[in-house]
C-alpha cells in the first residue's frame, strides 16, 4: 500500500480511486502523462491569450458574470412580436454561451454503503413524448432557480448541442422553467452541433421539390403544401403565446386531392391516399432528417 508523508497509510478505497485515475490517464511513447493525442504535459507551454478576451488559454470564460447573453431577450421579443421567426433565434443561440447542469452521483459503493466513487453527470429531461432533452440555461440564476443543487458548466451552444447528441437527446431547452422557454428541436440541434445555417422544415424549400416529386406516386394527389405545424408555437409561462420555440409537430403537410376526388366527397378515396401518402413520405430521407414531426391534414380546394 502506497504510503504518504509521515508514514500514514491512505484509506484502501481511496487509493484505489486513485489507481483507477492514474490507469485511465493517457500516457506518451516514454511513460509520461500526456493529453488524448499522446503529447506530454511536461515541458508544454500554456501561457499566453484565449478565446475572445479571455486571458486563460484554456477556456473562453474568465470573464464571465454568469448572466444572460444581451442579444437573448430581444430576439425572443422580435418573435412575440412577429419580426423574427424561429431560425433568428437559433442563429443567436449559435453565438452564445449557455450553461449547462451537471449533478454530482455516486459512481460506486463500499461494502458498508458509503461513498466509494463520486462523479458528475449532465443533466438529461424526459420529454412529454418519451424523447430525451438535454436543459440548458443563459445564466447562472436561471439554472439555480431550476434546481438548486445543479452546478453551472458554461459552453458554447454549438458544444452544447454536441454534448446532447453525445447523449442521445433529440431536444435541448433553453431556461426550462423560466418565462419563455424556447426547444432547440432535433434537425436544429444537429445543425447547431456541426456549425452550420438551420432552416425550419416548414421553410426548406429544397425540401419542398423533394416532396413534390413523390406527388405522383400518390394516386388522387395534386399537390403538397408545407406549413408550421401544432406544435411549433409555445406558451410562456404567464400563457402569452409565442410563435416558435415548441417542442412539436413541427411541420405539417397538407395534401390537396385531384378536383375529381374533391368534389365526389369520396371520403375513403381521401382516406387512402392520405394513407398512401404517409407510406411513400417514409421513404424520404431528407424528411427524416430535416423536420423533427410531421403531421398530415386533407386540403379542402
Amino acid at each position: 500500500m502506497t504510503e504518504r508523508e509521515g508514514g500514514r497509510h491512505l484509506p484502501g478505497h481511496i487509493q484505489a480511486a486513485i489507481e483507477r485515475t492514474l490507469a485511465r490517464q493517457h500516457r506518451d511513447e516514454a511513460g509520461r502523462p500526456a493529453d488524448s493525442a499522446g503529447v506530454a504535459w511536461e515541458g508544454r507551454d500554456l501561457t499566453g491569450p484565449g478565446v475572445g478576451d479571455s486571458a486563460n488559454p484554456l477556456h473562453a470564460f474568465d470573464h464571465d458574470d454568469g448572466t444572460a447573453d444581451p442579444a437573448w431577450a430581444p430576439v425572443l421579443d422580435r418573435l412575440a412580436a412577429g419580426q423574427a421567426g424561429e431560425a433568428d433565434v437559433v442563429a443567436v443561440l449559435s453565438r452564445m454561451r449557455v450553461f449547462a447542469a451537471v449533478l454530482p452521483t455516486v459512481a460506486e459503493r463500499d461494502a458498508h454503503g458509503g461513498d466509494k466513487e463520486a462523479d458528475v453527470a449532465l443533466v438529461t429531461l424526459r420529454a412529454a413524448d418519451g424523447r430525451t432533452a438535454m436543459p440548458v440555461f443563459t445564466s447562472v440564476p436561471a439554472l439555480t432557480a431550476w434546481h438548486p443543487q445543479a452546478r453551472p458548466v458554461a459552453a458554447w451552444m454549438p458544444r452544447a448541442c454536441l454534448s446532447a447528441a453525445d447523449e442521445g437527446a433529440e431536444l435541448v431547452v433553453v431556461d426550462p422553467g423560466a418565462e419563455r422557454t424556447f426547444v432547440v428541436r432535433r434537425p436544429a440541434v444537429w445543425a447547431l452541433a456541426q456549425q452550420r445555417d438551420w432552416t425550419p422544415s416548414y421553410r426548406d424549400e429544397e425540401l419542398a421539390r423533394e416532396l413534390a416529386a413523390v406527388v405522383d406516386l400518390v394516386p388522387g394527389l395534386e399537390r403538397i403544401a408545407l406549413a408550421p405545424g401544432a406544435g411549433v408555437a409555445s406558451r410562456t409561462a404567464s400563457g402569452a403565446v409565442l410563435p416558435g420555440g415548441g417542442s412539436g409537430p413541427e411541420l405539417r403537410l397538407v395534401a390537396y386531392p385531384e378536383a375529381a376526388l374533391a368534389a365526389g366527397g369520396d371520403e375513403a378515396g381521401l382516406r387512402l391516399m392520405a394513407a398512401t401518402l404517409q407510406q411513400v413520405l417514409g421513404e424520404v430521407e431528407a424528411l427524416a432528417e430535416r423536420a423533427d414531426s410531421v403531421e398530415i391534414t386533407v386540403g379542402r380546394g
